[in-house]
């Protein structure tokens, strides 16, 4: 049967029903008149558009009379984002409201089946609905509602709620609401398996939507072989304005357990109690355009609480560090008030209580100089937890700095430095009494650097090779402060200097140890190369960076040699399934190897990956590490992790186990552990682990 458009009497009087200010084109295999409803009647392949709005349905029908449009069977109403299905949708000029009857309804990522539906494209409710994250299946979560009103990219709100998982909802909600703005969330945890330290565990998280932004609940752990845990844990989260930025966003999780296992001793070597618990908060806000609000708190009764139960969250920071900080950032300027609390009583704190600071950041002031200046005030605190002297002090300081950058071309620069730094300190305790002093300070040196740059038009398909670009940099940076260290007997060394093995902050303004300075006299040398090739997307593409630099001291410090360690990094990354990391530093005079780490990442896409690593620092570490994942099928992953200690000549860690993907929204894992060596962790250990996935 031939097609043939409606005649355009009819979109006249229809064309308000969808979109006043757009045409509406009827099209449909058959038309007709209905006398008794005064309908005109569209069947076969019935479809109606304004260009934004689109319905098909077996049936449509338009009555001039009531301006509504009515699709039969098979509708389909489809707008920007929205898509829904029905029986029949009945849809009114007058209000641009709608009903529908037996309705499925889906707005990314959310799918919805409803005895019924109305509304307008503002605000749509439905009657005894199911909705579910995702396309439908067994796994998906879901929950079940008399009546669900949904805000079409703002917000879906419910009461008398009932919410599980595919077919079963045993979970009952006075009320759920989601702000589609935010991420969906999972607001269900759960961990199992047996740890021989802990005996057979189960662990479960429940938290309840309570507010738009607001989620309360609490967690639960049952261990065979130490007793209950519990408490309560929250989280929130607001988005303003048009972007998906979070302006405000936070956590609680806490609790507590009477421990009545082997609980050991603490980093302190006194014996854990047998009451133990801990609070963890984390809380980001945007209060205005330029002024943020960043706090965190953790609170543990003793230093094993999260290594002994929550071992995941342990290891990555394995120093708890509580703090408030708010941030105002100016067009060329940064304030920032910071506080640094001690709220444990098994570590050690350099507290501020707080510290006001203000940055100026480098700043042209004419005839190509640049000015840098920051200054701060802080009330420090120490208090060693074994006892020992208290440190404390009131230290007001304040530094400033000139600079003139010399170029030549694009392939010189050369920019002499002068600074100054003074340091008041008042009160300052726990060296030699109580004294009051006044520390002044001045630096001047240079920093140089030397490009030059070649290519060569070589391509190679295999590696996506588009011609080669070399960059290399030498560097020079000189620093004279001959009288860093004076004062030093009046000074409490709160902020003082710490281990490490990489080249430490030349510049008297970027130096943090600023209550144990010593004089500097000292020639950064290094050198950075990159090579690189083009690539359609970024323009261009490194394949390989090697950076090496070391110092040259003219006036040490006790146990400094005149020539530093030798410091490289390389990393490698010709291709995308490869990629190889490394740092080393050795000691020039002997050639003697103090520390090497390197990595190496091997991938096929998504059916299997593997990294190779190594730590070695002479006389501390020498281990090997490989973590390998393997994709058996759609569902299943093989996974293995091997830390192997030289030193020791032992696996301190082999783990084995399975991934299990549940209908693309639920992670399951499968972990079998075994632990060699003194540790507090178990010697063997079997998890069942359920995390979201994709939402």
């Amino acid at each position: 049967m031939i097609r043939r458009l409606v005649p355009f009497v009819l979109i006249a009087l229809a064309a308000p029903c969808l979109q006043a200010q757009q045409e509406l084109v009827l099209t449909a295999e058959t038309s007709a008149f209905d006398g008794k409803t005064k309908d005109n009647v569209l069947r076969g392949n019935a479809r109606a558009t304004d260009g934004i709005t689109l319905i098909t349905a077996d049936e449509i029908r338009l009555n001039s009379e009531t301006a509504t449009i009515t699709a039969i069977g098979h509708a389909v109403f489809t707008r920007l984002e929205i898509r829904l299905l029905a029986d029949k949708i009945v849809i009114r000029r007058s209000d641009q409201s709608f009903t529908a009857e037996r309705v499925r309804f889906g707005a990314h990522p959310y799918y919805a089946e409803a005895a019924a539906a109305s509304g307008t494209l503002k605000e749509i409710s439905l009657t005894r609905a199911t909705v579910t994250y995702g396309e439908p299946g067994p796994w998906q979560p879901t929950f079940l509602a008399d009546q669900i009103i949904y805000v079409p990219g703002q917000r879906l709100r419910s009461e008398n709620v009932r919410v599980g998982i595919g077919h079963a909802q045993p979970l009952p909600f006075t009320r759920f609401q989601q702000d589609l703005k935010q991420p969906f969330v999972a607001f269900t945890t759960f961990n199992g398996g047996f740890r021989s330290s802990l005996g057979a565990f189960a662990e479960a998280g429940l938290q309840r939507p309570t507010a738009p932004q607001l989620r309360l609940g609490g967690d639960l752990g049952i261990y065979s072989a130490r007793g209950v845990m519990f408490g309560p844990s929250g989280s929130y989260g607001r988005v303003d304005g048009p972007t998906s930025d979070p302006a405000l966003r936070g956590y609680l999780r806490t609790g507590y357990i009477n421990d009545h296992g082997d609980k050991k001793f603490d980093t302190l070597g006194r014996p854990v109690p047998e009451n133990r618990g801990y609070v963890e908060w984390q809380h980001e806000q945007k209060l205005a355009e330029n002024l943020s609000l960043t706090a965190q708190l953790n609170w543990w009764k003793d230093s094993e609480i999260l290594r002994d139960f929550r071992p995941r969250a342990f290891f990555p920071l394995q120093e708890p560090d509580t703090f408030v900080e708010a941030t105002y950032a100016g067009a060329n300027t940064l304030v920032s008030l910071f506080a640094r609390f001690q709220p444990n009583s098994f570590q050690r704190v350099q507290e501020r209580l707080p510290e006001l600071r203000f940055d100026l950041l480098p700043l042209s002031i004419g005839n190509g100089f640049y000015e840098r200046f920051n200054a701060s005030v802080a009330v420090l605190r120490e208090d060693p937890p074994l006892g020992g002297p208290r440190l404390s002090s009131n230290r007001l300081d304040a530094y400033y700095s000139l600079s003139r950058p010399f170029t030549h071309g694009d392939w010189l620069s050369f920019s002499p430095v002068a600074g100054a730094r003074v340091t008041h300190y008042v009160n300052s305790t726990g060296i030699t009494g109580t004294s009051t002093t006044t520390r002044t300070l001045g630096e001047v040196g240079f920093d140089a650097a030397l490009r030059s740059s070649a290519t060569w038009d070589y391509k190679n398909s295999l590696w996506k090779i588009d011609g080669l670009r070399h960059l290399l940099t030498p560097r020079m940076t000189y620093r004279y402060i001959p009288e860093a260290g004076k004062g030093a007997g009046h000074i409490a060394a709160i902020d003082r200097r710490t281990f490490a093995t990489y080249l430490p902050p030349l510049s008297l303004g970027d130096q943090r140890n600023l209550d144990d300075l010593t004089a500097t006299n000292t020639l950064r040398i290094g050198f950075d190369n990159t090579l690189q090739t083009r690539d359609a997307v970024y323009g261009s593409r490194d394949l390989l960076t090697f950076n090496i630099a070391n110092d040259f001291r003219f006036q040490r410090a006790p146990g400094e040699r005149d020539v530093s360690a030798v410091h490289t990094e390389l990393a490698l990354a010709p291709a995308a399934w490869v990629s190889v990391d490394v740092y080393q530093s050795f000691a020039p005079q002997s050639f003697t190897l103090r520390e090497f780490n390197s990595g190496i990442t091997l991938r096929d896409g998504a059916v299997w990956s593997a990294r190779f690593s190594n730590n070695f620092l002479r006389g501390e570490i020498q281990d090997y590490q490989l973590d390998a994942r393997v994709r058996l099928n759609e569902t299943y992953d093989a996974l293995s992790r091997l830390h192997y200690d030289a030193r020791n000549r032992r696996f301190n860690e082999q783990a084995y186990g399975l991934a299990q993907n549940l209908g693309n929204t639920w992670l399951v894992s499968y972990i079998v552990s075994l632990y060699s060596g003194p540790r507090r962790e178990s010697h063997f250990g079997l998890n069942v682990q359920i995390q979201a996935r994709g939402f």
